[in-house]
């Protein structure tokens, strides 16, 4: 049975634009109708399939010929296809019919086809799309509907996609949130239901074969209430998109961000803490509405984590670090975002080593991550530290700990000096972290900051099939095109790209044995470990797979397999226990329930051993004054460095020979600003480079440099040359100097002399006033002469050193056909990713003018033949924003210049530049002010008291301009656009003169025009600031409340109260009012009637400023407000009379007793109080005085018979009011918790009472009610009772009788209380009572308590006594010792038992008598009592009680 595909098939109706698209039309269409004509039992005979395969095929080679001639082939071929018979084997009237039918309908469509484009001039009617009617901005409120039309013309009929926030809007993903139609030209985006999240701008965008054209409009979603929804413009996760500066209350102008207090140039040391900060300034200042504040080290934004927190207090940004580590150090940027306004702020942090424990061990590596990871090992990297200790690092210890414990465990036995290592051992499926040590010869460092945590998993596995899968289809008569896949010889059907492939037969493969693996290398090879890496067969079956490694040295043949008892589940492998310096061959065999597969092909030959090697040294360190405490270092990187991790930089006070490091985190790029030096101290620096296979020799040592601020006069100029030559005049070009001395160049000075044979003459002044520009033309030259020259440059600390002579120039008329080179090129708003390039035409232009330019670029260490263009068609500028530059990558540019003739020849080299953003870069700003006036601002920090702003347009000083206005003050300049308009398009930069080329430019193209003349406009005419929307509320009588509040108002201001579009007065309905101080406008309703249901809106005017807002009662809202003002009018109809002002509740008193209270208002005297349980009422002794308000009722001894429902009456002649509380089931079993709760805390040490029968335990409670559970334990284990061990409850004691005790029933004693939830125990231990409790005297039994006796008997009692020692005797009558005699006669035998006899007893024999037991341990006394009778007063007595009897019944 073959597996039956799914597929979606879309339909092509009408006219098509090109005739592939309607070949595949007709095929799709035959192709679905034998389908369906499958279904009805229909087969095809093979050579009808076979015809119309052959028919396709025709109509696929005649498309690619003329237009024409495919239009007429396509529908003869077609039209004949579809009369062609086909022989049925069965078939029905049913199926004939149709069939005609359907040929007919393909018939008449393909000849209106034809005729249809037989008509068609493509060269007239095709044009792009235009936008008739164009998409309209909309406000709306929240959950109401809104719909962007437009209407647009192009031919072919331009396809219309709609973008939200530069997103495609996909129906499907919210069903019924958007409706996209097209009709006649008209098209429709309906968005349902609004909400806050679809406050965005949106496109409409058409497109068709002649170009692409967009619309935008904006949707405002605003809230009825005057409640902000904090939660989506907290600080950092702003949901607006960034192309909105968007507030609660609308669309802000411009926000200008400053930040005060900033934190400057940080040290710290590892371990400890630090925070930097700064107070950041917004204006204007928007209630509710909160910056986006972001953190970068380095470029790269920081989230919290244990590391380090991020605060925002509302004004003030800080950033903490919990735990400093070298990982810390770097440059710090502080980035706020209002809206589409940002500004930033950055400086450096450097993180010093901790004090080393062992004095001479090295510093803690860093950067501990793990770069590979699956089930059977992860390979950890990290970066060597900057500090060895002052002897050479052996090598490195990596530990791991499973997450969730504590337990470092040390990986490798013998240090590894390579940076990367691939850690075994793991368990499948567990998370690890890592970190690593350092070790030298005194000993082992800190660890490392742990690694992030990595699972010993391996990676997802990617999808074995493509994108494109074979097609089946079950009958034999189908239309078959195929097109083989790369995977299972799959195929697709031509025309049906929307076929999914559910299953492919070599899914059902089983007990397949694999295939060998393949792309098999050695990725990784260090002295220590070498890393395999392949690709799974593809021959594998349906189950999973297992890997065997074998290895052989290399020139033999005897494999020998590594991992022969766990087999390798993942494509690669780390191998050990190689031996350095052999040559070895590795293959790889796979494995399953089949069997073990064949190997693959064998790696080439691999030596053990490093394969990285360590990086050169850097070479030409140079270092340069920054400021009073920092030189800025430049070198030359590394050559031939391979996998480079970065540079340390390290200073030294010249002639002391000690080294500190300058960075303890490598540095990436030539060059590095050296901070936390001492003024006026001289320093020599050293550099040397990183990788994974160690550190590099250290760099020769600089030059000595004096730490001062930096200014000194400009190096020589370089790379003269000739750009244009005349018969007695020639134009010289030259480079500005590397070095500018820290000072704007203010001129240059040019020198020449004349060379005659060689021999060069006397120098000569070209020019007596410095020239500013880059070029000089020197005149009054000797025709045929040569000439050399010279230039020194000057700046404000005097004139630099002239130039190195230039080559030598014959001054000779050029004619040259193709423009000279352009000249002084210059590079300004360098950023990370973009830079400015400008220059000047060249001086010689040819034969014909200069039409263009060309703009070349390449990186600065590539070859010559890897120089790429930037631009295409010739630009006319002499400027170009070069865009896509890779950060801290150094680039050259060079110009080309072409005429008609051709193209001239390249200028010189610009650069070599770094796209980087320097510390402190700020731009130009927009800004808007209340009176409508557009300027652009600028801010420098980094001014000398000698810098200028100098403001250009499109790169041309704009100082003449009459359309500009430009003020300076302090660090700040503004240009202000007089009447902004279409003539002032173009890019505005400003430049800061004396500084290292600090510029800014802001683009001004016809979208920004558009929205700054808005801005002005939403200035020129202000609307009322409000704080608060329209509200509503119900007040204490269930009156209605409208209110709003705004900013501010002055005494003309008015405002309009519309409902339902008509305008409302103040009237006995509507009572208005306005506070002007604290701009509250309100209008109160005295109670809300059906037909108040509607919209209100206020109207404020206050002078030209106008706002409104408005608040909507519809439906089930303006049904719930008129419920709570009924509740709030009933309510306070309640309170007039006697109420409660809380109802009943119950408390458990300390006593244990339950106490049912409620408090009471609005009371006088005659005020009564009743009290009902369960409708009876209860009749209460004391009367209720309502001092504190507050009415009790107490139930002593509360339990079950107390249960019920309980209910409070107030009443007097102003009315009454009633509180009902319920104590029955689960409320009575929480307050018989809680009573049990009291009771079990009231419960008193356990004490012990000894007893004639042995041992009592007790404790007392205030009472005991049944719902008390008690349970005994001893030593831990629950009391058994029995006759000799019985608890009970007597009254308020609660005890444990232990009768005759024993040694066993030593121990710890525990009674627990249970209240129905919680457990509450006391404790007695009788393991210290000793003899004391268990060796006493005491009597064991044998007495009576009392003993009748008739007078003259005699009178034998027997008592057993024990005690260890045996106890002494004696006998007590009437608490008087009795003394042995004839009458009376004491005996104890055996120190057991003692005998009590009387012979004859009397009644002077009757009382008292007491038995008396005592050793050192402890003494006992059993009473009993023995009354003697005289049997004739026995039957007086009898007879006397009959008598009174018998009274009694009658």
């Amino acid at each position: 049975i073959l597996p039956l595909l799914c597929f979606s098939q879309k339909h092509v109706s009408g006219i098509t634009d090109t005739e592939e698209e309607r070949i595949k039309e007709a095929a799709a269409y035959i192709a679905q109708r034998n389908l369906l004509a499958k279904e009805e039992g229909i087969t095809t005979s093979k050579q009808s399939t076979a015809s119309k395969q052959s028919m396709v095929s025709k109509q696929s080679t005649a498309s690619r010929q003329s237009m024409a001639s495919k239009q007429s082939m396509v529908s003869k071929q077609a039209t004949s296809t579809l009369q062609q018979e086909e022989t049925f084997e069965k078939k029905s009237r049913k199926v004939v019919i149709r069939e005609k039918a359907e040929r007919l309908s393909l018939r008449k469509t393909l000849e209106e086809t034809e005729a249809y484009h037989a008509k068609l001039n493509e060269d007239h009617l095709l044009h792009a799309p235009e936008f008739i009617i164009k998409p309209r901005s909309h406000t709306v409120w929240e959950k109401e509907n809104v719909k962007l039309h437009c209407s647009i013309a192009g031919w072919p009929e331009p396809r219309v996609t709609w973008y939200k926030n530069q997103v495609p809007i996909n129906v499907h993903a919210n069903p019924g949130k958007y409706i996209i139609e097209s009709r006649y030209g008209m098209h429709t985006l309906e968005i349902n239901a609004c909400d806050f999240e679809d406050t965005a701008q949106y496109r409409a965008s058409a497109m068709n074969v002649k170009g692409e054209l967009s619309a935008y409009a904006s949707v405002v979603v605003k809230r009825y209430k005057g409640e902000f929804d904090e939660t989506r413009f907290h600080a950092g996760a702003s949901t607006m998109p960034l192309s909105f500066a968007v507030t609660p209350y609308g669309y802000a102008s411009k926000f200008e961000i400053h930040f005060d207090d900033k934190f400057d140039v940080s040290f710290g040391r590892e371990g400890e803490t630090m925070s930097l900060g700064c107070r950041v300034v917004i204006t204007p200042e928007i209630k509710h509405f909160q910056p986006e504040i972001q953190w970068y080290r380095n470029g790269v934004p920081l989230s919290p984590s244990k590391w380090v927190q991020t605060l925002w207090s509302g004004e003030r940004a800080t950033l903490t670090f919990s735990h400093l580590n070298k990982e810390d150090e770097g440059l710090y940027t502080i980035r706020v975002r209002m809206g589409e306004y940002y500004e930033q702020y950055s400086a450096y942090v450097f993180v010093r080593d901790a004090d080393a424990e062992i004095e001479g061990a090295p510093a803690a590596p860093l950067d501990v991550k793990c770069l590979e990871a699956n089930k059977d090992y992860i390979i950890v990297s990290w970066k060597q530290p900057a500090v060895d200790g002052g002897s050479p690092i052996l090598g490195y210890f990596i530990d791991k700990c499973e997450v969730g414990t504590d337990s470092w465990l040390q990986c490798n036995d013998t240090p590894v000096k390579f940076a990367r290592f691939p850690v075994t051992g793991l368990i499948e499926g567990r998370s690890y972290i890592f970190r690593v040590r350092a070790v030298n010869k005194t000993g082992i460092g800190f660890p490392s900051r742990v690694s992030e945590p990595v699972a010993a998993l391996d990676p997802a596995e990617k999808a074995r099939l493509k994108s494109k899968y074979f097609f089946i289809l079950r009958s034999r008569n189908e239309l078959f095109l195929h097109k083989e896949s790369s995977i299972c010889g799959s195929r697709s059907i031509l025309g049906y790209p929307e076929c999914v492939l559910l299953m492919c037969p070599c899914c059902f493969s089983e007990g397949i044995v694999p295939g060998p693996p393949t792309d098999l290398s050695v990725t990784e090879a260090t002295r220590s470990y070498v890393v395999l890496s392949w690709k799974p067969p593809r021959q594998r079956g349906h189950e999973g797979i297992m890997y065997f490694v074998e290895k052989c040295e290399a020139g033999t043949e005897n494999w020998q397999r590594v991992n022969t008892e766990l087999p390798v589940k993942s494509p690669r492998f780390a191998l050990f226990d190689l031996a350095e310096g052999k040559s070895y061959c590795f293959r790889v065999r796979c494995s399953n329930s089949a069997g073990v597969g064949e190997p693959s092909d064998a790696t080439e030959v691999t030596v053990v051993g490093d394969k990285l090697d360590i990086p050169k040294a850097p070479g030409k360190i140079i270092p340069s004054r920054n400021t009073d405490t920092s030189v800025v270092v430049s070198w030359e990187e590394s050559t031939d460095a391979k996998e480079l991790v970065g540079y340390y930089i390290e200073a030294s006070v010249a002639g002391s020979g000690k080294w500190e490091p300058c960075n303890n985190n490598p540095v990436k790029g030539s060059r590095f600003t050296c901070h936390g030096l001492v003024t006026g101290q001289s320093y020599v620096f050293r550099v040397r480079a990183v990788n994974a296979a160690g550190l590099s020799e250290y760099s020769q040592d600089s030059e000595a440099i004096e730490v001062k601020a930096a200014i000194a006069p400009p190096s020589p100029p370089h790379d003269i040359t000739c750009l244009e030559s005349f018969r007695d005049s020639m134009v010289l070009g030259w480079k500005q100097p590397d070095k500018i001395g820290g000072a704007e160049i203010t001129g240059y000075y040019v020198n020449y002399r004349e060379v005659i044979d060689g021999v060069p003459g006397k120098w000569r002044e070209a020019n007596v006033k410095a020239v500013s520009e880059e070029a000089y033309k020197i005149s009054n030259l000797k025709e045929n002469m040569v000439y050399q020259f010279q230039v020194a440059a000057m700046n404000m600390a005097g004139l630099g050193a002239p130039s190195a002579v230039s080559e030598c120039f014959k001054c000779e008329e050029w004619t040259i056909a193709v423009p000279g080179p352009p000249h002084s090129l210059k590079c300004s708003e360098v950023r990370k990713d973009s830079l400015v390039l400008q220059w000047k035409p060249p001086v010689h232009s040819g034969r014909t003018p200069v039409t263009g330019y060309f703009v070349d670029v390449k990186e600065a260490k590539a070859k010559e033949d890897q120089w790429r263009g930037l631009n295409e068609a010739a630009i006319k500028n002499v400027y170009l924003k070069v865009r896509g530059l890779k950060e801290g990558v150094s680039y050259v540019f060079r110009v080309r210049a072409i005429n008609q003739v051709g193209v001239g020849k390249p200028s010189d080299l610009a650069g070599p530049v770094v796209a980087e953003t320097r510390t402190g870069t700020k731009e130009v700003v927009v800004n808007v002010d209340d009176d409508g006036v557009i300027s652009l601002n600028f801010e420098c920090d980094q001014m000398t008291p000698k810098s200028e702003f100098t403001w250009s347009k499109d790169y041309v000083s704009t100082e003449d301009s009459p359309r500009l206005e430009v003020e300076s003050k302090g660090n700040k300049t503004k240009m202000t656009f007089k009447d902004l308009g279409m003539d002032d398009l173009g890019i505005y930069s400003c430049d800061v003169t004396d500084t290292d080329g600090i510029a800014s430019s802001y683009l001004i193209d016809e979208e920004e025009l558009k929205r700054l003349l808005a801005l002005s406009h939403d200035h020129k005419f202000p609307t009322v600031p409000v704080k608060s929307e329209l509200a509503v509320e119900i007040l204490e009588k269930g009156q209605v409340r409208f209110w709003m509040q705004a900013e501010k108002l002055s005494g003309n201001a008015k405002v309009n109260y519309i409902f339902n579009e008509k305008e409302i007065f103040e009237g006995p309905k509507y009572k208005m009012h306005i506070d002007r101080n604290t701009g509250i406008i309100e209008m109160f309703m005295e109670k809300l009637q059906d037909e108040d249901e509607g919209t209100y809106t206020f109207q404020l005017q206050d002078g030209k400023a106008t706002n409104h807002s408005t608040v909507v009662l519809i439906g089930d809202v303006f049904k719930k407000l008129q419920k709570e003002a009924e509740f709030q009018r009933q309510e306070w109809i309640r309170k007039q009379g006697p109420h409660f002002a809380e109802y009943l509740s119950w408390e458990v008193t300390g006593e244990c007793n339950v106490l049912l209270k409620c408090k009471v208002a609005n009371i006088k005297k005659e005020t009564h109080i009743v009290w009902y349980k369960d409708e009876r009422e209860i009749s209460v002794d004391e009367k209720h005085d309502f001092k504190d308000g507050i009415c009790t009722l107490l139930i002593t001894e509360f339990s079950k018979k107390d249960a019920g429902i309980y209910e409070v009456i107030l009443k007097d002649d102003r009315g009454k009011d009633k509180s009902r509380l319920k104590l029955v089931d689960e409320a009575f079993k929480e307050l018989m918790t809680e009573v049990c709760k009291k009771i079990a805390l009231s419960a008193t040490d356990l004490k012990i009472q000894s007893t004639a029968e042995g041992i009592r335990l007790y404790s007392f409670v205030t009472y005991y009610v049944e719902d008390l559970k008690v349970n005994w334990s001893h030593n831990g284990t629950a009391v058994r009772y029995s006759d000799r061990v019985k608890t009970g409850v007597t009254g308020e004691q609660i005890w444990l009788q232990i009768n005759e005790p024993t040694p066993n029933d030593k121990g710890k004693y525990i009674m627990e209380l249970f209240d129905g939830k919680t457990g509450h125990q006391k404790t007695v231990d009788l393991s210290g009572q000793g003899k004391q409790l268990f060796y006493r005297a005491r009597v064991l039994g044998g007495l009576p308590d009392v003993v009748t006796i008739q007078e003259g008997k005699a009178l034998n009692l027997t008592c057993n006594v024990w005690g260890d020692p045996p106890p002494e005797v004696s006998w007590l009558k009437n608490e008087k010792a009795l003394a042995s005699d004839d009458h009376c006669n004491l005996k104890f035998e055996a120190g057991k038992t003692a005998y009590f006899t009387i012979n004859g007893v009397s009644t002077a024999d009757s009382g008292k008598y007491g038995l008396v037991v005592k050793n050192k341990y402890g003494s006992e006394t059993s009473d009993f009592t023995v009354s003697v009778f005289i049997p004739e007063e026995e039957a007086r007595t009898a007879a006397l009680e009959a008598q009174k009897g018998g009274k009694k019944a009658k």
